[in-house]
């Protein structure tokens, strides 16, 4: 029996918006871990999202699918395929067919704008619990009244949990649930594998086309603007001038992208402006479907994973890469500084709060060995009407250029050495950056909401002189 088991009939039912958990998108794969690590304590229902759903309007029931990952009989997982992230309408005769005992949304809460402009009418009878994946500086005031609208507030990254509290402002914290709960993926899907593995050896060949490679950079995100991958590909290029020609040969960089996309750029073209006489510069563009299998191999081949974005929440890419033993190279921001373990003075995980609410400055250098950090020179303000100001925080690809140098130095032996000191971490009891634990942790949050939890009433009145002024008293340059 699971520990915490509780029977199908006597569970909570949880109502989760946000991407179809059967689709591979980071928040879908998380949600899909949450719902099945926690599926012997909740019995859950999805109004699951996609752009344009072939499937809306009907209930799937995953319910099978979900008992062999879970390792249960019983579980209970509902999906109610919608457009986007659905609607007032659809969410109401939701609520009335299936009476949720709680929401739970994961995203941008923007998306759920429509959603908290009925939060009085919800909140009347069920709470409401946000998953808060991406949150950069400055502080969003501009998001105060979206998180205002949440009986709890979960943080996927520990500078998330920090500005979450600054937007609320103290009293309002205090009297809120916030929690961190990081992101968790499963570590029997991404997990070191031996050199004389079979399909490891396989694929390595079919990657290196035969030729006997010294070392391997991985890059696995999507090709949007933020992730910085033309940065990262001139990267490339000053480290390979840093290497003889017969050096560079035994090197090969891996992206695991869409080569064309109208929300980043074209990487064909980037590449043969930066090697007009290769063409190539030992680039290797991988776009087919992998199974998790593949990418797991991906990995392990790999002697690091590079990922220098901007602004980002998490940086799922570097869990899988730690889950691996594989070392990191990436952008101090967002909650890939977490991932990093930068530590205080005294050897401590560091915490965020107002007068240090990142470590994009470096105020901290001692990190992880498993880590090579690149940190920010360049600090942009820019926005849009839904977003009207955030930090476009981008590191140099000289810089970056370095720390794959450096990578590229190590003995083989060494690069192992620290790779399985990030795996060592990460799947440790401070870190708990895996799938159970992640359940672990939100089944805790969702379980104190339960007992805490006061319907609120239909209306509330206040004098817009009341309203609390959206200013913050904290670092803009830190």
């Amino acid at each position: 029996m699971k520990e915490g088991y509780i029977k199908k009939e006597d569970r909570k039912k949880i109502l989760l918006l946000t991407d179809d958990i059967r689709v591979h998108s980071g928040v879908a794969n998380v949600g899909r871990e949450i719902v099945t690590h926690t599926s012997h304590r909740y019995n859950w229902i999805q109004m699951a999202g996609a752009i344009k759903h072939p499937e809306k309007g009907k209930g799937v029931n995953i319910s099978e699918a979900i008992n062999k990952d879970a390792g249960i009989k019983d579980s209970s997982v509902i999906l109610y395929p919608v457009d986007s992230y659905g609607d007032p309408k659809t969410l109401r005769e939701l609520i009335k067919h299936e009476k949720p005992d709680a929401l739970f949304l994961i995203t941008d809460p923007r998306y759920f704008e429509w959603l908290f402009q009925i939060e009085n009418e919800i909140r009347t009878n069920i709470p409401i619990a946000y998953l808060n994946i991406w949150d950069d500086l400055p502080a969003p005031m501009y998001n105060r009244e979206f998180y205002d609208s949440c009986d709890a507030l979960f943080g996927i990254s520990k500078q998330t949990v920090n500005i979450n509290k600054l937007v609320l402002g103290k009293e309002k914290s205090e009297n809120k649930i916030i929690k961190y709960i990081p992101h968790g993926l499963n570590n029997q899907t991404f997990r070191p594998l031996a050199d004389d593995d079979s399909g490891l050896k396989e694929t390595k060949d079919k990657v290196n086309n035969g030729v006997d490679v010294d070392f391997t950079l991985f890059f696995n995100s999507r090709n949007i603007r933020r992730k910085s991958i033309p940065d990262t590909i001139l990267a490339w290029k000053f480290f390979m001038d840093t290497l003889t020609k017969e050096e560079q040969k035994k090197c090969n960089f891996i992206l695991h992208t869409d080569p064309v996309s109208d929300a980043g750029t074209d990487l064909l073209a980037v590449i043969n402006f930066l090697f007009p006489e290769t063409g190539s510069g030992n680039l290797i563009l991988s776009q087919q479907k992998l199974t998790r299998d593949q990418l797991n191999q991906f990995y392990n081949i790999a002697d690091g994973v590079i990922l220098l974005s901007s602004a980002e929440g998490w940086g799922l890419s570097l869990t899988e890469a730690l889950l691996t033993g594989t070392p990191i190279i990436a952008n101090v921001t967002g909650g890939m500084q977490d991932q990093m373990r930068f530590e205080d003075k005294d050897g401590n995980w560091i915490d965020f709060d107002e007068n240090i609410p990142s470590n994009h400055r470096g105020t901290y250098k001692t990190h992880g060995e498993w880590a090579f950090p690149v940190y920010p020179t360049s600090l942009s303000l820019v926005g849009s009407p839904k977003t009207p100001y955030i930090w476009d925080d981008r590191c140099t690809p000289e810089d970056a250029a370095k720390q794959i140098r450096a990578l590229y130095d190590m003995s083989k032996e060494d690069r192992k050495k620290i790779g399985k000191a990030g795996y060592d971490w990460v799947t440790s009891k401070e870190a708990g950056f895996t799938a159970k634990v992640m359940g672990n942790r939100v089944i805790e949050g969702m379980d104190e909401l339960f007992s805490k939890f006061k319907p609120r009433k239909s209306f509330t009145f206040t004098k817009d002189t009341d309203k609390q002024r959206k200013v913050l008293n904290h670092k803009l340059i830190y």
